[in-house]
């Protein structure tokens, strides 16, 4: 038992704001890409910081003008405030979904907003539209409710290529893509759609950030935690492809939800052809386990069963 709790905290990512920086980073516009453009956008006013720590403190609703926009969202201001939303966080994108956002018609506007982050010493704010659709004071509440390892509900409002954003009900929450399945997976859409209502668990809070990091894959046991005993090399497995590229195919194993590779020279009857002329994708197989590396979560297969 020892063991096992040992083998699953070495899975368990460190939440910091390292890992943050690394995750947001993917994306690029979920904080302001380029923050001193920002500020010459804003005309260089002056932000009052006293009244940004009060309405991020309080989750007050304040309303700002649309002044300009860059790659990744809309420069906004009022008298002794400016900052910016990321695309992610306007209405319009989270009601359609892949929706190409023509950010030259939000200019002149004016937009209720939640400021989402407020960091004076990196002279960045950063607000949300989708935020201010909750009442003042959700936010405060949600995160003083909210603990590590807690199970929580959620609507699925955004879906980047490097993970999932969960609406909690006052602050969203990030499914990062290693943290959807046991399993590989390649598109979080390939797990989750915009609209879908679901549980997660609590991995990591930043209250200061407004940041929480959820998993959808540890509500399920481990798979890899008993994969050398269920697993072993030789035994033969009921499989489903699911992708197949040049050099080989991935195949889900129906009993454990993982996939493994075959090589293209474990796969019979090839004779030349294209893999794609050989196996076709959701086609059932049987496969024989020939490697296995629970600890990095790889699984060589064969479908030469003799």
């Amino acid at each position: 038992m020892i063991e096992e709790k040992s083998r699953e905290q070495d899975l368990t990512p460190i939440i910091d704001e390292g890992w943050w920086e690394s995750v947001l980073a993917e994306e690029g516009c979920l904080t302001t890409p380029n923050h001193a453009h920002v500020k010459d956008e804003a005309k260089k006013i002056s932000i009052n910081w006293n009244q940004a720590k009060e309405l991020y403190q309080q989750d007050k609703i304040v309303q700002l003008n649309v002044t300009g926009h860059n790659r990744g969202g809309l420069l906004v201001e009022s008298t002794d405030l400016y900052g910016f939303v990321p695309f992610s966080h306007l209405i319009e994108f989270c009601q359609k979904e892949n929706a190409e956002i023509n950010f030259e018609a939000y200019l002149g506007k004016t937009l209720n907003l939640k400021i989402i982050e407020c960091t004076p010493q990196d002279d960045r704010v950063v607000f949300s539209e989708r935020a201010a659709q909750t009442e003042s004071g959700k936010r405060t509440k949600l995160f003083g409710s909210l603990c590590e390892g807690q199970v929580v509900q959620g609507v699925v409002t955004n879906i980047t290529d490097f993970g999932a954003f969960i609406d909690l009900g006052g602050a969203e929450g990030l499914i990062h893509i290693s943290e959807l399945s046991w399993g590989r997976v390649t598109h979080p859409s390939q797990v989750l759609k915009i609209g879908n209502k679901i549980e997660a668990q609590v991995l990591g809070l930043s209250a200061e950030r407004c940041r929480v990091a959820l998993s959808l894959k540890r509500l399920k046991p481990n798979p890899w935690l008993n994969a050398e005993t269920n697993m072993t090399i030789g035994s033969v497995h009921a499989a489903k492809i699911s992708c197949v590229l040049t050099y080989g195919a991935f195949a889900k194993l129906y009993q454990f939800e993982v996939e493994g590779l075959i090589h293209v020279s474990e796969i019979p009857h090839t004779e030349g052809k294209p893999l794609s002329e050989v196996l076709k994708e959701n086609e059932e197989v049987q496969v024989k386990v020939i490697t296995l590396d629970s600890k990095h979560h790889r699984l060589g297969l064969s479908m030469r069963l003799e």
